[in-house]
């Protein structure tokens, strides 16, 4: 691990690693919105990447302005001191080795640092593996359930917790 580096994205970095998640997922069209949604905000989110041998591994997305224009269900979510965390991404075959975790304490110490008093994320029920992760890393504190939708039409429901930092 001690090649593995974590940083704030640029945007070169952020088009090169959306353009490796369009070529390696079959709905290639879903993933360019998503793109699409992630370049058209680029002032009201940072990018967080986690570098290993020169390769793109790990990435999460901090919003932190609520005049992002895609974030869904924003209530309680964002605000003055309060950001927004989304599209957690590890490469398969560095999943449980420790990778994102090192990314997520990197990125939760940046914003801390930029004055930032908690963090939200969301996670669907399903997925319970990540939400023993979040509650391990302190997102406890429930806040509500939505449904979120995708430009392809589905949706599916999320709950949404909070950190203090």
């Amino acid at each position: 691990m001690n090649d593995y580096k974590c940083m704030i994205a640029s945007k070169e970095m952020i088009n090169k690693k959306w353009n490796q998640e369009i070529e390696k997922h079959e709905d290639k069209e879903l993933w360019e919105k998503f793109k699409e949604s992630s370049l058209r905000n680029i002032e009201n989110r940072i990018v967080y990447m986690g570098i290993l041998n020169g390769e793109i591994i790990t990435e999460c997305t901090a919003i932190i302005s609520s005049n992002d224009l895609d974030m869904q269900n924003k209530e309680n979510l964002i605000g003055d001191k309060k950001a927004y965390l989304t599209a957690f991404r590890t490469n398969k075959e560095y999943e449980g080795k420790g990778y994102f975790s090192k990314l997520y304490k990197f990125m939760e110490k940046d914003l801390k640092e930029r004055g930032f008093t908690s963090l939200t994320l969301g996670v669907e029920p399903c997925e319970v593996r990540n939400i023993q992760i979040y509650f391990k890393w302190g997102f406890d504190k429930y806040i509500k359930t939505c449904y979120e939708y995708y430009p392809n039409g589905e949706k599916t429901l999320v709950n949404y917790y909070e950190k203090t930092i």
